[in-house]
C-alpha cells in the first residue's frame, strides 16, 4: 500500500467522525475524547497519532485507501435482489412500524429498531447488542450518552430513540475482542462502515459481528448542540441528566421535533426545536466536519437499516413511522415472519418511494458533496463515488450548500468563543442572525440566484462596452478635435447593460416562474434590441453612431443570455 495514512492525517485533514476505530485497534494507551468543540477525536502518544498504518488505512471509514460503500456492498451482499445508486444493493424495501404499542411508543419512529434487536435476542441469533444509551447520573464533564451491550429486552428499551449526539465504539469493539459470543451493532452510516471494513478484515469481528443495523443519519452533531439547547431554554447545563431528542406528544406531527430536558433534581422540561435559535436540522449548526464528505444517507452497508418516513401522510404521524431496507435474506425472514404474525405493518416500497423520504439528505450527500469537493476539498484524499462538480449545479443550490458549509463551520468557532469571553448570550445573537439570512435565501434562493446572475452579466457587459467604445474613440480620434459623441459612447458603455438588467432580470425570473423555455427570453431580448435600434436611429441622424448603440446593446444582450443559460434551480 502507498502512502498509508496515520491517526493526525484524518484529525487534520477535518474527516475524524469520531467512531473509535483506530484506538479499539491499538494497545498504546490511546483514547477518545472531547476536543475544544464537543466532537470526539482519537488523543494518545504523539508517536502513535503520527505513525503511518496500513490497518488503520484499511478500517478507517475516511480513509482514501478503504473500500468505498459500493465496494463493500457487492462484497457482503453479492446476491441481493435489487441495486439502486442512491440505497444502494438491497433485498426489499417497506414503510410501516411496530404493532407492539410499548415498543413503537417508545421510539422516536415506528419502533423498528428496537423490534429487530428484540428479535434477535429472543431467537437466540445474538447475545448482545451494543447501541447508545443514557450515561446514568453523568458527572459535570461526563458525555450524556456512551455505546453500551444490552442483553435482555428491558435493557434494550433504555436505549430507544434517536441520540444526536458523538459516540464512540471503542470501548464496545475491545470488550467484544475481550468476549466470546454473537452480537449485532446499531450505528450510523459512517460507524456501519467502520464495522464491516473491522470484519472484512479481523476474523474475530467477522466472527462474533453477525449483524449491523443500520440508523439514516442527515449528520453528527457536536456534543455542543445540547448545551446551546439549554442555554435557550434557561437550563444550567451542569443540572442536565439527559435529554430526549425527540419527545412524542400525541397530536403533534413526528417531524416537528420536541426535546424533552431531564434534570438531576428529577424536574422535566420540554421545548419546540423550532423555537431554538439553531433548531432547523437542516441549517447545519454544529455539524461534525467529516459529515460534509460523506455520501452515505441510508447506510448501505448494513445489513438492514432503518429512517423516518418523511413525506405525508407518514410524517404527520404522532407515532412515527420508519422506512426499512433489508439486505440480509435472513433478516428479511424475520421481517416477513413479524408481517405474518401481525406484530409489523409494513407495506413494500420501491427505492423511488424511499428516495422521496430521504430527498432532502441524498440531494446534500451526493449534489452537495460534488460542489464541497470542486470548492472546499480535504487536506486528504477521497474514495468517493461522486465527482466534484461546479458548473453543472444550479447557482441556487450553490448558494444553499455554501451557507450551510459556513453555518456548520463557524457555529462550532462562535460558540467556543462565546463560552471562553463569557459572553455566551454571543452566540444566540449570531445564530439568529445567520439562522434569518439562511431562511430567507433557502426560501427565495432562485430568485437570490437569478438577481446574482443579471448582476455578474452586467458588469462583464458593462466592462466589455467600455473598452470597445475606448477603441472606437481611439480609432475615430481627430487630434485636436474634441467629438462630443466620444461622451455618449462612454454613457452607453456603462449604461446599457444596467438597463437591459432592469428589464430583461425581472422577465427571466417571471419566465422562469411559469417554466418557459430560454427561447422566449431570447426572443424578447432580440425584441427588445430591434426596438432601441428604431429609436435610436429616430433620435439620431447618425446611422453609424446608431449602429455602435445597437453593438452595444447587442453585447449586452449576449452576456445576459450567456449566464442566463446556466442552471438557477
Amino acid at each position: 500500500m502507498n502512502n498509508p495514512i496515520s491517526p493526525n492525517h484524518v484529525i487534520k485533514s477535518g474527516l475524524c467522525i469520531g467512531c473509535g476505530s483506530c484506538v479499539a485497534q491499538q494497545n498504546e494507551g490511546a483514547k477518545m475524547a472531547f476536543d475544544c468543540f464537543g466532537q470526539l477525536v482519537p488523543t494518545g502518544p504523539q508517536q502513535w497519532l503520527d505513525r503511518p498504518s496500513k490497518t488503520l488505512s484499511q478500517t478507517c471509514p475516511f480513509s482514501p485507501h478503504a473500500p468505498h460503500e459500493d465496494q463493500l456492498s457487492v462484497l457482503n451482499f453479492p446476491q441481493a435482489r435489487h441495486s439502486n445508486h442512491l440505497i444502494g444493493r438491497y433485498e426489499r424495501a417497506y414503510v410501516g412500524y411496530s404493532n407492539q404499542i410499548d415498543i413503537r411508543a417508545n421510539g422516536s419512529s415506528g419502533g423498528m429498531v428496537s423490534w429487530v434487536a428484540t428479535t434477535l435476542l429472543d431467537l437466540g441469533l445474538i447475545d448482545g447488542i451494543a447501541h447508545v444509551v443514557p450515561v446514568i447520573a453523568p458527572s459535570e464533564g461526563q458525555p450524556l450518552f456512551q455505546y453500551r451491550i444490552s442483553r435482555t429486552q428491558e435493557e434494550l428499551q433504555e436505549g430507544a430513540k434517536s441520540r444526536y449526539y458523538p459516540t464512540d465504539l471503542s470501548q464496545i469493539l475491545s470488550l467484544i475482542t475481550a468476549t466470546p459470543g454473537k452480537y449485532a451493532v446499531v450505528g450510523i452510516p459512517c460507524f456501519i462502515k467502520a464495522v464491516q471494513l473491522l470484519r472484512n478484515t479481523n476474523p474475530v469481528f467477522k466472527e462474533r459481528i453477525r449483524y449491523t443495523l443500520g440508523l439514516f443519519c442527515g449528520h453528527m452533531k457536536s456534543s455542543k448542540m445540547v448545551e446551546s439547547f439549554a442555554l435557550q431554554s434557561g437550563i444550567p447545563f451542569q443540572n442536565v441528566a439527559t435529554l430526549d431528542f425527540r419527545a412524542k406528544q400525541s397530536g403533534r406531527p413526528a417531524n416537528l421535533y420536541f426535546a424533552k430536558f431531564s434534570l438531576k433534581n428529577g424536574q422535566n422540561r420540554e421545548y419546540n426545536w423550532e423555537l431554538l435559535a439553531d433548531g432547523d436540522w437542516g441549517a447545519g449548526f454544529f455539524m461534525n466536519s467529516a459529515c460534509n464528505f460523506c455520501d452515505d444517507v441510508v447506510s448501505e452497508t448494513a445489513d438492514i437499516s432503518f429512517g423516518d418516513a418523511w413525506i405525508e401522510p407518514y410524517s404527520s404521524d404522532d407515532q412515527g413511522t420508519n422506512v426499512v431496507i433489508v439486505r440480509s435474506k435472513g433478516l428479511l425472514e424475520i421481517l416477513k415472519n413479524g408481517i405474518h404474525t401481525q406484530k409489523l405493518e409494513l407495506k413494500e416500497v420501491n427505492a423511488a418511494f424511499v428516495q422521496q423520504t430521504q430527498d432532502a439528505g441524498l440531494r446534500h450527500r451526493r449534489e452537495g458533496l460534488s460542489f464541497r469537493l470542486s470548492v472546499i476539498p480535504p487536506k486528504l484524499a477521497l474514495n468517493k463515488r461522486v465527482s466534484p462538480a461546479y458548473d453543472r449545479i444550479p447557482i441556487s443550490k450553490r448558494i444553499s450548500y455554501r451557507l450551510r458549509y459556513l453555518i456548520s463551520f463557524w457555529s462550532h468557532r462562535v460558540f467556543w468563543l462565546a463560552n471562553k469571553v463569557g459572553k455566551p448570550l454571543l452566540y444566540i445573537i449570531w445564530a439568529k442572525i445567520i439562522g434569518k439570512i439562511y431562511h430567507q435565501l433557502i426560501y427565495h434562493r432562485i430568485l437570490v440566484a437569478t438577481l446574482i446572475l443579471g448582476f455578474k452579466a452586467a458588469l462583464i457587459a458593462m466592462g466589455t462596452n467600455l473598452l470597445l467604445s475606448l477603441v472606437i474613440m481611439k480609432a475615430n480620434a481627430v487630434p485636436e478635435q474634441h467629438d462630443p459623441s466620444e461622451a455618449h459612447l462612454v454613457i452607453r458603455a456603462l449604461v446599457y447593460p444596467f438597463l437591459f438588467s432592469m428589464i430583461l432580470t425581472p422577465l427571466f425570473i417571471f419566465l422562469r416562474k411559469r417554466n418557459q423555455h430560454t427561447r422566449f427570453f431570447k426572443g424578447l431580448a432580440v425584441l427588445l434590441l430591434c426596438s432601441i435600434f428604431i429609436v435610436e436611429l429616430l433620435l439620431r441622424s447618425s446611422f453609424l453612431l446608431t449602429v455602435q448603440y445597437a453593438v452595444f446593446a447587442l453585447i449586452s444582450i449576449f452576456f445576459l443570455n450567456f449566464f442566463f443559460k446556466k442552471p438557477v434551480i
